[in-house]
This record gives structure tokens, C-alpha cells and sequence, in this order.
């Protein structure tokens, strides 16, 4: 028997391109040993038919409110009650519009308000039609509700285009149930264990208009306070300027400056049980940054830099540190470089990666890592990064519970 035995999923799919990964999410969930039922908003048919998801379903797809011969089987207030879990993928900008707005048009967004079941959406749409502040508002308005966002991905789109918009693969989507009927079934190994993490970039101005940066997404940082999330802890995200979506449950806290991550960072250490430094924090800052910007007017020009904070080993060397956790990004020499830096701040595990030549590292999608702690060494091999903080958070949690 799979994991999801007797576990009962309706599978609402929305009018994208991305619904025809529906068909292999079935398949994975089936496989599992999960109940599927299918429901489909009229414009998803035109994407994939009916007729294959009953077949991989075992049981008649719903289309629409108004039909006899179905209400007569399955009323769709019983459906509603039916469900255990209701995942909406693909969720369209126009069906998390009329989610956010509590619209009952047709049999999915009925089943929706019906349902006492948790609803997760799984955005997928065009990179600007995610960024556009009514969608924003509207995911902030289904997140504040209880409502889980899972994605959307970033990456190349049907329209050519490339951005955050794509539909979570139907593996991740997949893994993203088993954690969720996990946590219903037993509690997740950080059950209670209160994280502190970092995560993106920082911007260290050089004038009002230019700044100091690198090249951090903030992907691997936001994976993790997912998974974290998902393992059970409360977790505390401190991010520098990124373009992504929060991960549900995870209180956000805002900075630019590697100045302010560390005023944010050692205000909240000492009330955390674990703290985790994924943020590509800047070295150094310019000592002076002009008032007014800097024109171009000289062939030359001279910035002195002065040296940001460690935060990582501060927070190591606090007199009761939490555990702590690392990350070293290197061009060479990664496991020996990372170790070294390990045993200098007082890290408990570090993972580090390597960058700036093949796959994964920075703005990549992917990543590979090397975890290295006291007698111990892990390699957690090239996956996208929402797999690779899965693995990490299961290793960590592992070792955090062996120190007790």
C-alpha cells in the first residue's frame, strides 16, 4: 500500500496550458494509493480531455453545477464533504480572482466554499500576469484565509517568456501531498523547533540610485523556509530583496542592507532554537555612500569598502547559540574550504555548493550540495532546489535531534 492509502484528493483543474501535467499528477497519486476525483472548470477542456483523467482516475470527471445525472450520484455538496484535501492545479489568475472574492460560478469554485477540507492552489500563468498587483492581492488575500500557495516555479513559459508562472512538476506536486497528509497523520520531525533564517541578496548603496549586490535569487533560501515550515517548525524568514512569493506560514521580515539582516538577525537569535544563514550576505560595504548620485564625470572612479558583519559567527558565539546552520558558495576546493569555515565560526553543519561553472548555484533552478558536519559528510546530489531543501531539512533534522 502507497503512502496516501484511503486518502481521499479532489483534484480541481483550472483553463491553463499547464493542465495537461494533471495527467501524470493522477497517475503519482494514484500510484500512492490515493482516491482521486476530478473536477474541471469548462475552459480546462480545452487543454486536456476528460475522458484521460477518468481513465487515470477510475471515476467519472465533474464539469458542471447544473447536471442531473451527476447530482443524482454525487451531489457536489457531498463531493464537498467527500474531500480530505482540495488541490487546485492549474489555479488560473482568473479562478484565484474569484477564490479570493468567494465567486460560486461554476461546480469547482462552489465546491470550494462548500468544502471544510484544506484548499491549496498551485498558481500557473504568465510571469507578468503573476506579478500584476491584483494577483498579488488576491494570493494575500487566499494566504491570510488559510488558503496553501504551492509555486508557482520560475522559468521558460509556453508564451516564450521566462519568469516566475509555471505550475510546480507534478512530482514536486506529488511530494507536496505525501508532506501534507504526513503532517495530518503524525507530527514533522521539527514539530515546535522554533528557525530563524536568511535568505536572498543585500545591497550595500553606493548612491541613492546604485548599490554594491551579487547574484543570490533567494530561491534556495525560500525552499528552505518551506520545507522547514513543512517539517513542523516555526519559522522566522529574514530576506533581502527578492521577487518571491512568501511561503505559506512563514513570517517575513524585510531588509536590503547586510546592516539591517544583522540588526533583524541578532534581535530574534537568541529566540530561536535554530538558526539557518542561506543569505548571500555582502562582505563588504562602500564606508561612504554619497547623498546625491554619483555623475559621470571622471575616467576613475575610487570606493573605499569597509567589512560587513559575520552574522553566521555571531550568532555561533552567542553564549547559548542555537544550532546553527551554514552555507558556503565556492569556486574551488568546496568540501575543504567549507570545513574550514565550518570549524572557524563554530558552525554546527554546513552545506556548500559550488559556483560559477556548470549547473546550479546562483539564479539556477537546480543545486547540488556538499553537508558537512563534526564526523560527518553527506553529498545531496543535483535536483531542483525544492527537492534539494526537502533532503537538507530531513538531513538536518536528523543530525539537530542527534546532538539532544
Amino acid at each position: 500500500m502507497g503512502e496516501l492509502a484511503g486518502r481521499r484528493i479532489l483534484l480541481g483543474i483550472g483553463g491553463g496550458i499547464a493542465a495537461y501535467k494533471t495527467a501524470p499528477l493522477v497517475r503519482l497519486l494514484r500510484g500512492e494509493g490515493a482516491e482521486v476525483r476530478v473536477v474541471m472548470t469548462e475552459a480546462a477542456t480545452r487543454f486536456i480531455t476528460p475522458l484521460s483523467l477518468q481513465a487515470l482516475s477510475g471515476y467519472p470527471v465533474r464539469l458542471k453545477l447544473f447536471d442531473a445525472e451527476q447530482e443524482a450520484a454525487m451531489g457536489h455538496i457531498e463531493l464537498a464533504r467527500w474531500a480530505e484535501l482540495v488541490l487546485i492545479a492549474p489555479a488560473t489568475a482568473d479562478l484565484l480572482a474569484r477564490l479570493a472574492h468567494g465567486l460560486a460560478d461554476d461546480l469547482l469554485t462552489t465546491l470550494c466554499l462548500a468544502a471544510s477540507a484544506p484548499l491549496v492552489v498551485a498558481p500557473a500563468m504568465n510571469h507578468l500576469m503573476w506579478r500584476h498587483p491584483a494577483t498579488q492581492a488576491n494570493v494575500a488575500l487566499l494566504r491570510a484565509r488559510g488558503v496553501r500557495i504551492w509555486g508557482p516555479a520560475e522559468g521558460a513559459q509556453a508564451c516564450g517568456e521566462s519568469g516566475p508562472g509555471r505550475l510546480l512538476e507534478p512530482e514536486d506536486l506529488a511530494q507536496r501531498v505525501l508532506a501534507w497528509c504526513g503532517e495530518g497523520l503524525s507530527a514533522g520531525p521539527l514539530q515546535g523547533v522554533r528557525v530563524l533564517l536568511t535568505a536572498g541578496p543585500t545591497r550595500e548603496p553606493i548612491d541613492p540610485v546604485r548599490f554594491v549586490g551579487n547574484r543570490s535569487s533567494g530561491k534556495m533560501g525560500y525552499a528552505l523556509a518551506r520545507a522547514f515550515r513543512e517539517a513542523g517548525a516555526t519559522v522566522e524568514l529574514v530576506s533581502g530583496p527578492v521577487a518571491l512569493a512568501v511561503p505559506e506560514g512563514v513570517n517575513l521580515v524585510q531588509v536590503e542592507t547586510a546592516l539591517e539582516m544583522h540588526a533583524a538577525v541578532m534581535a530574534r537569535a537568541a529566540g530561536c532554537d535554530l538558526f539557518a544563514a542561506c543569505a548571500a550576505v555582502a562582505d563588504y560595504r562602500p564606508a561612504q555612500p554619497a547623498e546625491s548620485k554619483i555623475k559621470k564625470q571622471q575616467d576613475e572612479l575610487v570606493i573605499t569598502l569597509v567589512r560587513n558583519p559575520d552574522i553566521l559567527a555571531e550568532v555561533a558565539a552567542l553564549p547559548d547559540p542555537p544550532f546553527t546552520l551554514g552555507f558556503a558558495a565556492e569556486t574551488e576546493r568546496v568540501a575543504e574550504q567549507a570545513e574550514a569555515k565550518r570549524r572557524a565560526k563554530g558552525v554546527k553543519v554546513i552545506a556548500a555548493n559550488r559556483v560559477g561553472s556548470g549547473p546550479g548555484g546562483f539564479e539556477s533552478e537546480q543545486n547540488a550540495l556538499t553537508v558537512l558536519w563534526d564526523g560527518g559528510r553527506e553529498e545531496l546530489p543535483l535536483s531542483d532546489k525544492g527537492r534539494l531543501a526537502d533532503a537538507l531539512v530531513s538531513l538536518v533534522a536528523r543530525i539537530y535531534h542527534e546532538r539532544d
